[in-house]
């Protein structure tokens, strides 16, 4: 029996690809209905894995979604090349699925944002730290009130660099060669740790402020000799109620799926009753109340069912006739996106600038 939703993934550029064709494959209401990439060999390891049929695998986007007419396109390119292919399948009428981060730039979200909403479908834009139990679990104990009012979002994360890992985080040694040729270390193409990274960090630090914008951004970055892009960057923003600092790194001393580096990965969230801190993939939190300053030890919730994956939720919502929220939803990225457009910008001419946008 044919699967309600027929999913394609166009465009391998980005390793996660495998990750959420993977998803697709054990949706119960799903199916890769097509794979598609001008490069044939980067959609080996996904043909294998989920077993996808020959006549599945296109090289060319228009044959693919002609031929699939999919209800849902996952799209994979280089951050420098985001607007031009939601551009290229939106008016194939199919909801748009975009792995992190936003865009290349603002005016490039903003392109995405108008060519989706002309067809009347989604745009999602997907953030894997919003999977991680522990920082659900602090959102949800955020906008309960637990900590009061959020006055300082904390943020470090990274990872040992792109070229350490492949799909399902299936670990690489990469060489001088593969670092010189890899679009992650063209500037062009939108690499660098800060493009990387700096998103997650923004975008669900917004989450958990609830929506509020910055004032102005201060950013350094820094890179070995050589590349033209950063590995390192340190972001200040200054909210009308104090300041956030935001940090990206290639280069962790470990990757922190397997084990956690030093600083850790994740957020620190202080309120104006409490704190908590809530790090990647750790199955606890650790909470600081008025009521409890020496701070204690929480697990977090379970991902429920339907919120486990952004496949799976953006499934779920849409079935439900619900609107996609949070880090997902252009309009929260769009505030992240305006953050790291001015953190790249004051980098770049080494001053503080006002937000963006």
């Amino acid at each position: 029996m044919p699967k309600p939703w027929k999913i394609v993934g166009i465009e391998f550029s980005h390793m996660h690809m495998g990750d959420l064709l993977r998803c697709v494959h054990e949706h119960p209401n799903a199916e890769i209905a097509g794979i598609c990439d001008p490069q044939p060999e980067r959609m080996a390891a996904a043909r294998d894995n989920f077993g996808i049929a020959t006549d599945r695998v296109y090289t060319d986007h228009r044959a693919c979604l002609e031929e699939t007419r999919p209800d849902m396109v996952i799209l994979c390119p280089q951050t420098a090349d985001h607007a031009l292919w939601v551009e290229r399948v939106a008016p194939f009428g199919a909801h748009v699925f975009v792995e992190k981060p936003f865009a290349a730039s603002l005016s490039d979200a903003d392109r995405m944002i108008k060519a989706v909403e002309a067809t009347g479908r989604e745009l999602v834009i997907n953030w894997p730290l919003r999977w991680v139990a522990s920082h659900v679990t602090t959102h949800r104990l955020v906008r309960g009130g637990l900590i009061g009012e959020v006055i300082e979002v904390h943020y470090y994360d990274g990872n040992r660099g792109p070229l350490h890992h492949d799909a399902d985080k299936t670990e690489v040694e990469p060489t001088p060669e593969m670092k010189r040729q890899s679009w992650w270390y063209q500037l062009a193409a939108g690499g660098g740790s800060l493009r990387d990274y700096l998103g997650y960090g923004v975008t669900l630090g917004s989450w958990f402020n609830g929506g509020r914008k910055p004032i102005e951004i201060t950013t350094v970055a820094a890179g070995a000799d050589g590349l033209e892009v950063d590995e390192h960057s340190i972001t200040i923003a200054r909210y009308a109620g104090g300041l956030s600092k935001f940090e990206t790194r290639w280069g962790t001393f470990t990757d922190p799926w397997v084990h956690q580096p030093q600083p850790k990965c994740g957020f620190v969230i202080r309120g104006t009753e409490g704190t908590i801190s809530s790090y990647d993939y750790e199955p606890t939190i650790r909470i600081q109340t008025l009521d409890r300053p020496e701070g204690y030890q929480q697990e977090v919730d379970p991902l429920p069912a339907g919120e486990r994956n952004g496949i799976e939720y953006v499934i779920s919502r849409i079935e439900a006739g619900l609107p996609i929220e949070g880090p997902l939803s252009p309009a929260l990225a769009r505030i992240g996106q305006q953050m790291v457009d001015t953190a790249i910008a004051s980098a770049e001419q080494g001053r503080t600038l006002p937000l963006f946008g």
